[in-house]
């Protein structure tokens, strides 16, 4: 059996006559007809029963129509896939990232993709909530934590970097306030809270979620202080000038962690699944130029290059200190 036959079982069984399917396989109706009794000959089955109305499946032309559909279209994705192998990645990649992140980090390394693959056209959108991606056609998107669970099982995740939100101040807030020593202190000081959007359902700002080194137990760490600010950028710079606390990722803060700008609180300690994701909406075949991408990602990120020590090891410039949002 080889693809003719299949496409012509599928033929026959969508038009439920052999003229039409003939019609539509472009040959002429005695072929259809010889081909098929041919097929039903070899296999030793009655594929179709024929009236002089309509040509329908038995149960066991019906089997063999379903698995026809599949087998076409792993035929259809083999041929796309070395036909893209052969040729130069190209097309749109739409995405959708953080704003801080996507500012300091995505835009970056998006302008290298860019420039090694040069018939690819990245469109990156930044934005606090994360979209529909499917519904609002987007090929992935770059983002601090896993798929939110009710998309779990229509998107593919991937983790592309380990993140922590850790706790910092400026030493001249420590200096005159002292530094925490247990998390039951943290309610002693002043907390600078960020008000982001995009936590979904049920977040709470009031309290922080942290974790201790080798300890599986989360803690719900009740915070309060005089400032808060929906924007990332505004909230460091009180940090900085040692108005209080801050719970913030390491990729947007590790340049004044390397300067002694700010210093570690409670440094054993950590939010948890802060980690960032590459998250897209399930498709069978995945386009090369997408997968080049990911990889890409990938290799980019993995060694957390916003780590003070890694950069240092490198040699290379630290970004600028991100004064952008999360």
């Amino acid at each position: 059996m080889d693809r003719p036959d299949l496409e012509l079982v599928l033929a026959v069984r969508q038009h439920g006559s052999l003229v039409m399917a003939a019609r539509a396989l472009r040959v002429a109706p005695s072929a259809v007809t010889k081909r098929l009794a041919a097929l039903e000959a070899r296999l030793g089955l009655r594929l179709f029963q024929r009236t002089t109305r309509r040509v329908s499946p038995t149960a066991e032309g019906d089997t063999l129509c379903e698995r026809a559909v599949h087998l076409l279209r792993a035929f259809d994705e083999v041929e796309a896939e070395l036909r893209e192998r052969q040729a130069e990645p190209a097309g749109p990649v739409r995405l959708a990232a953080t704003f801080g992140f996507g500012r300091l980090w995505v835009g970056p390394a998006l302008a290298d993709f860019q420039t090694r693959h040069p018939a690819i056209q990245v469109q990156l959108q930044l934005t606090e909530q994360l979209p529909d991606l499917a519904v609002e056609g987007f090929d992935g998107a770059i983002w601090l934590w896993n798929a939110p669970s009710e998309r779990a099982a229509e998107w593919v995740s991937r983790r592309l970097a380990a993140n922590q939100r850790v706790l910092v101040a400026a030493p001249g807030y420590l200096q005159q306030h002292g530094s925490p020593r247990t998390l039951q202190d943290i309610a002693h000081h002043a907390c600078l809270v960020v008000r982001e959007n995009g936590g979904g359902p049920g977040q709470r700002f009031d309290h922080w979620r942290l974790q201790c080194t080798g300890d599986a137990q989360v803690k719900h760490v009740p915070v309060s202080g005089p400032l808060s600010s929906n924007s990332g950028e505004m909230v460091r710079d009180w940090c900085l000038a040692g108005h209080g606390i801050m719970l913030r990722s390491l990729w947007d803060i590790a340049p004044q962690l390397a300067s002694g700008e700010l210093v570690r609180v409670l440094p054993d300690h950590a939010m948890p699944d802060a980690d960032i994701h590459w998250l897209a909406p399930y498709r069978s075949q995945t386009p090369r130029r997408i997968r080049l991408l990911v990889d890409f990602l990938v290799e980019r990120f993995r060694h957390e290059p916003w780590k003070p020590a890694r950069r240092a090891s490198t040699g290379k410039r630290a970004p600028p200190g991100s004064r952008q949002k999360r």
